[in-house]
């Protein structure tokens, strides 16, 4: 049996609800704020009693405010503050008869700026003329001056936090975006070179080889042997041309180790994790290939399991070896094999170097691996063009 919901509950494309689905959190996370609605029933309390009109006002307008809490966070950013004031004004309203209407009057000064682009300055000028408003009718109507003085102190300082935590959220979006689109532009780029390199090797190749074996049929009958050099000359052509678009392939998905640093400080700071770096030095292609690889699959470790503040990447050459060291203040605690470090491992033995790994739970972790300057044997050449190949389908999967 499928559920019905009403039209109003579905979320507008710019609303807060949407953004907490783009972002992969609970749709209704911000929902949690309405534990502190508490205050309204805890406020007759401290005064009036529990009355038969309290009861009856609070049935219609607690609703009411849940109703309007809602709208502010389904409905577009030109609407949702309208909603916010109109728990302003329902509080105000009520102010007289209903002291725990109060809560809503705060309610609505800290979802006045929700979903909406205006500066802090601006918030901080609405919410101060809002609250003097409350504070001439509370002082009319003779409510006592604790009240008067703690609701604009506490709409105003709650206000603040929310909405600074919501403004660093959508920055922190906005980066994660910037991240996502880097990739996709880089990709693109990538397919668009790959195309232009590809068209100018095999072009002219691809014409002399048919020239060759046109030539070799019209000479079949009146020339054999000549029609047999033309064939073995093609013969050859072929294999050198075979030769030169395997070089250029390895050379499109080879990753470039400058570019993956920008990319992992990125996708680093995008997940708050301050990242400290700095240029890598001179070294062999094909070594920084491998590297570029690791380096990503161990950016993006940390990135979605240390749960770290701060990481380090590290690289030096020398004439015997170089060397990469990633580190980061996460939980630790990583198994040998964990978290993607089998793949590494087949990636720097292909490399002919290796790998080790130190976690002490709780104490973050530290990856060194070190690459021997040596010339690639076929078996390891082989290996690193496998490597990169299923790198580059990642890489494409991903974008």
């Amino acid at each position: 049996m499928s559920l019905h919901f009403p039209a109003w509950l579905k979320p507008a494309p710019d609303s807060v609800v949407a953004d907490n689905i783009k972002l992969g959190k609970w749709a209704w996370l911000d929902a949690v704020h309405l534990l502190w609605t508490i205050w309204v029933f805890i406020t007759p309390m401290f005064g009036g009693g529990y009355t038969l009109r309290w009861t009856l006002i609070t049935l219609w307008s607690y609703p009411l405010f849940i109703l309007l809490y809602a709208a502010t966070l389904l409905t577009p950013r030109r609407t949702a503050p309208i909603f916010a004031l109109a728990m302003i004004v329902l509080s105000l309203a009520l102010l007289h008869v209903y002291p725990s209407g109060i809560n809503y009057f705060i309610f609505g000064c800290v979802m006045l700026r929700t979903n909406r682009g205006i500066s802090t300055l601006q918030y901080l000028i609405e919410v101060s003329l809002l609250n003097v408003a409350f504070v001439m009718l509370a002082t009319w109507i003779g409510y006592p001056w604790q009240t008067i003085v703690w609701v604009p102190v506490l709409s105003a300082i709650i206000g603040l936090i929310v909405n600074v935590e919501r403004a660093s959220s959508e920055k922190d979006a906005a980066l994660r975006l910037s991240h996502e689109e880097v990739r996709r532009l880089a990709a693109t780029a990538e397919r668009e070179r790959i195309g232009r390199d590809l068209h100018d090797l095999l072009g002219h190749t691809l014409s002399l080889i048919t020239l060759k074996m046109e030539l070799s049929r019209k000479l079949f009958e009146r020339d054999p042997e000549r029609s047999k050099r033309e064939l073995s000359e093609a013969e050859q052509i072929a294999r050198d041309a075979l030769a030169q678009v395997r070089s250029a392939v390895t050379g499109f998905r080879a990753a470039d180790l400058a570019a993956e640093l920008a990319s992992a400080h990125l996708l680093l700071e995008s997940s708050r994790v301050h990242l400290r770096y700095s240029p890598p030095p001179p070294m062999p292609a094909w070594i920084e290939a491998g590297l570029a690889m690791v380096l990503r699959e161990a950016a993006t470790n940390i990135a979605r399991h240390a749960q770290a503040n701060e990481a380090m990447i590290a690289i030096e050459s020398d004439a015997a070896a170089v060397q990469l060291e990633v580190v980061d203040d996460g939980r630790g605690g990583v198994s040998a094999n964990g978290n993607g470090l089998a793949g590494m491992r087949e990636r720097v033995a292909a490399l002919g170097g290796t790998l080790q790994i130190e976690s002490p739970r709780g104490q973050g972790t530290r990856l060194k691996v070190r690459i021997p300057v040596l010339q690639p044997t076929a078996a390891n050449g082989a290996a690193v063009a496998a490597a990169t190949s299923a790198c580059g389908m990642a890489n494409e999967a991903r974008a």
